[in-house]
């Protein structure tokens, strides 16, 4: 059905109205379906809807001849009709300037040349819809179809108003059903709430009669909710003495004028008398006249007993506390002094008199003031407040005060602030001393590179400090309270499993005596080893063990060092035995006079023995020159130097050993000047060159190559700086991955049996990196295994260094 879209409030109007008559409501109606199909069927239309309209769409609610639930408003013939409100008949769409000639548009269907459309009218003559028929031929449609079409709208809108009464009735009766529950609902939830609060709560009618009381009233009073309702108030529940003002006070709230708090006597159970404090409040109904009185109040009884008490033992309560050695004073809510006991005016040097009505503060530092002022507000709250308050002696020192503060009132006074506590300046100076110490041992435990944990009697850590946590993986707080043995100690290197019974520190622990130990393993988080020292000792409270302090080092790298020191001294031993050797024996066969006779045998031992005394020269060199290159005190003659004239240099001394061992240089040099110590830099070629035909079988080529490169630093490549990079390849067995770094480290060689069978100190390549490091270069090598080695290292090319520099 197709709405009139007006103006602002005629289309509110309008929109509220088809809410109403379900027009917004797309589920097929067979009703509605039958009155669209009787319209086509009487008018001779091959098409029929019902339908209603917003800005921009025609919407079908009902639809007969052809598919779909809408299309655009500005297609469809409704639209004219409803702007005068009034029935419209078509005879030819084509000759109608408003259509497109081939007719009326219609959604999955032939274009319309006729049209008859009717709005339909609400009964306060509200534009709701419309009811339309189109058909393909023209002249379909006469002016009596109209009018059969407005019969028909009527009983559509007839159909559409009796849905909409039915609906409104059936919310009528749920909106009725809901407000009923919820009556319901609030009743109990009325009478469960009165029933659980703890006060006493009354209700009464304005004739002063029970209506309602809740639980706690009917035990205080002994009567039953189902005897009190319809009893007078003022007769059943107040002594007599009380009644005729309470009448009063009724007759002043019937008309609107509440009352109390009072407090009256009220008949309690087996006619005892409860001291009751109440209030009195009307209750207004819907229309504003007052329906109900309700009186709420509170058991007092033991209160006053307790305050009665409280009165009659104040002066044996000030006497006690006037007498006592405690830390005793009052003050107001605003922190002045109202009384304090002898004890505490003389611990603070003062007389009681100059205490009282002085602010307390004036004693108190800026700290203390606002931790005062904390009390203060806290218990203001009615609750109690602990802490420490420092007040300053009549003769300046601070004395530490523990106290305990809470808020007190007395009948028809202010409340005020009652605090007590105990000097512990000594204690709390102690805790600071023990405190600082406790800080003190942490910072030890932070500062020492060492590990340093702690156990219990149970084996339990408790305590690490962070070098000990970090050297076995963890974090502190991961390793803090599990079990050592478990954790770090559970086996040996070898991996067998390491028995409670026989753990050495676990021993200690049940001996209550110290050890020490070299040759141990503790396990790391990721599974790992580490080869450690420790040593273990009691850790005694009162002459009594409570556990053991354990202070481990990771040795790892100093077994090591201690390795790698052993296979020096071999080496060089081995290396100093055999040239001695030789040069003994040729040394004493001179001397024996046996090759007198023999000048060229005699001549040959002479050479044998100046060799040996070269080879011992040759190692001390090394040993010194790598010590002062580690420690980067070799002294550098830097100069430019042709490439190719130092490989060449470098092939003329192998020149013999190469040719002794069958074996020939290939020199490839293609490269700038470099800027080196040329004796430097020869001593690196000499010892890669050396190596290659050491460990390369005869009939081989020794490649020697130098060529430019770009700067390998961070900053090269933009500031164009070149290099020089030298190779030196053999085709030898080559060296295993695993090994290409190490080799470049002291004391290693590519095998450890090479340093028997063909010599050197296992210094040679670590002497070569330190060398070319120092020149500002790397060195590094890239091998197989049976494909050969090379070794290559790079130095700054001449013309990009400043010799200057």
């Amino acid at each position: 059905m197709c709405a009139v879209l007006g103006s602002q409030g005629g289309e509110n109007q309008d929109m509220g109205v088809r809410s109403e008559l379900c027009v917004f409501d797309r589920n097929s109606d067979p009703g509605l379906d039958e009155l669209t199909e009787l319209a086509a069927v009487l008018c001779n239309a091959d098409y029929a809807y019902l339908g209603w309209m917003d800005y921009n769409r025609l919407w079908f609610r009902s639809r007969y001849g052809f598919r779909g639930s809408d299309q655009p408003r500005a297609a469809t013939a409704c639209q004219w009709m409803l702007e005068k409100g009034q029935p419209l008949l078509i005879a030819d769409a084509s000759q109608d300037p408003r259509f497109p000639p081939t007719g009326i548009p219609l959604p999955n269907a032939d274009p319309c040349l006729s049209y008859a459309g009717v709005p339909l009218l609400s009964g306060d003559m509200q534009i709701v819809g419309t009811l339309a028929m189109l058909a393909r031929t023209p002249d379909r449609f006469k002016p009596e179809h109209l009018t059969l079409l407005e019969t028909l709208g009527r009983q559509v809108v007839t159909r559409l108003e009796l849905y909409s009464r039915i609906r409104m009735q059936e919310q009528a009766q749920r909106q009725r059903q809901r407000t009923e529950r919820a009556l319901a609902i609030e009743r109990c939830f009325v009478a469960a709430t009165l029933d659980s609060i703890p006060a006493l709560v009354t209700v009464l009618d304005t004739a002063g009669r029970v209506v309602r009381m809740n639980e706690p009233c009917s035990q205080l009073t002994g009567i039953s909710l189902a005897h009190a309702i319809g009893l007078p108030f003022v007769e059943e529940f107040l002594e007599e003495r009380d009644r005729s003002w309470v009448v009063s006070k009724l007759r002043d709230a019937v008309v609107g004028q509440g009352s109390g708090p009072h407090e009256t006597a009220w008949r309690g159970v087996g006619g005892s008398s409860r001291r009751v404090s109440w209030t009195l409040r009307p209750l207004q109904g819907p229309t504003g006249e007052i329906q109900y009185l309700i009186v709420s109040g509170q058991d007092v009884t033991d209160q006053r007993a307790m305050e009665k008490a409280l009165l009659s033992s104040e002066i044996r309560y000030r006497e006690m506390v006037e007498n006592s050695l405690g830390f005793v004073f009052t003050c107001s809510m605003e922190g002045r002094v109202t009384s304090l006991n002898a004890f505490t005016a003389e611990t603070l040097g003062y007389r009681p008199e100059d205490m009282v009505g002085r602010m307390l503060t004036e004693l108190m530092d800026a700290t203390g003031v606002a931790t005062f002022q904390d009390c203060l507000n806290t218990v203001e709250t009615d609750e109690e407040w602990q802490g420490a308050l420092s007040l300053r002696r009549s003769d300046g020192v601070y004395r530490r005060f523990a106290v305990h503060s809470r808020s007190m009132q007395l009948a028809g006074e202010r409340s005020f602030a009652i605090v007590h506590g105990m000097d512990v300046t000594e204690q709390y100076e102690a805790e600071e001393a023990l405190h600082l110490a406790t800080r003190q041992r942490e910072l030890i435990l932070e500062s020492v590179g060492d590990g340093i944990f702690g156990i219990d009697l149970d084996g339990k850590v408790t305590f690490i400090n962070e070098a000990g946590a970090s050297t076995l993986g963890y974090a502190p707080e991961r390793i803090t309270g599990r079990d050592l043995h478990e954790l770090i100690h559970h086996s040996h290197a070898d991996g067998t499993p390491y028995s409670r019974s026989t753990s050495p520190i676990l021993q200690a622990l049940r001996r209550a005596e110290p050890i020490r130990m070299r040759d141990e393993v503790f396990w790391r988080r990721n599974g790992s080893a580490i080869q450690v020292e420790y040593s273990a000792n009691p850790l005694l409270e009162d002459g009594q063990v409570s556990g053991m302090v354990v202070a481990f080092q990771d040795v790892s790298e100093r077994r090591r060092l201690e390795r790698m020191k052993d296979e020096f001294i071999s080496t060089v031993s081995h290396e100093l035995r055999t040239p001695l050797t030789s040069l003994r024996a040729s040394l004493g066969l001179i001397q024996s006079g046996a090759l007198d006779k023999r000048p060229e045998k005699q001549r040959q031992m002479v050479e044998m023995a100046i060799g040996n005394c070269d080879r011992l020269t040759r190692l001390v060199n090394d040993i010194l020159d790598f010590d002062g290159a580690e420690k980067r005190r070799l002294p550098l003659d830097r100069e430019p130097v042709e490439a190719i004239d130092l490989l060449r240099r470098a092939a003329d001394v192998a020149h013999g050993a190469a040719t002794k061992a069958r074996m020939e240089f290939r020199i490839d040099a293609k490269a700038s000047p470099v800027f080196a110590d040329s004796e430097r830099v020869m001593r690196v070629l000499n010892e890669l060159v050396t190596n290659a035909i050491k460990f390369s079988p005869p009939g081989t080529t020794i490649q020697l190559s130098a060529q430019d490169v770009a700067g390998s630093g961070p900053d090269d490549s933009a500031s164009g700086t070149r290099e020089v990079c030298f190779m030196v390849a053999d085709e030898g067995r080559g060296i295993a991955p695993e090994k290409l770094e190490r080799i470049f480290e002291p004391f290693h060689q590519g095998d450890a049996s090479d340093s028997r069978a063909l010599g050197g100190t296992g210094l040679g390549l670590a002497l070569c990196r330190s060398i070319v490091e120092q020149h500002g270069g790397r060195i590094w090598a890239e091998s197989e295994l049976g494909n050969g080695s090379r070794f290559l290292f790079t130095l700054p090319a001449a013309s990009f260094v400043d010799p200057a520099k």
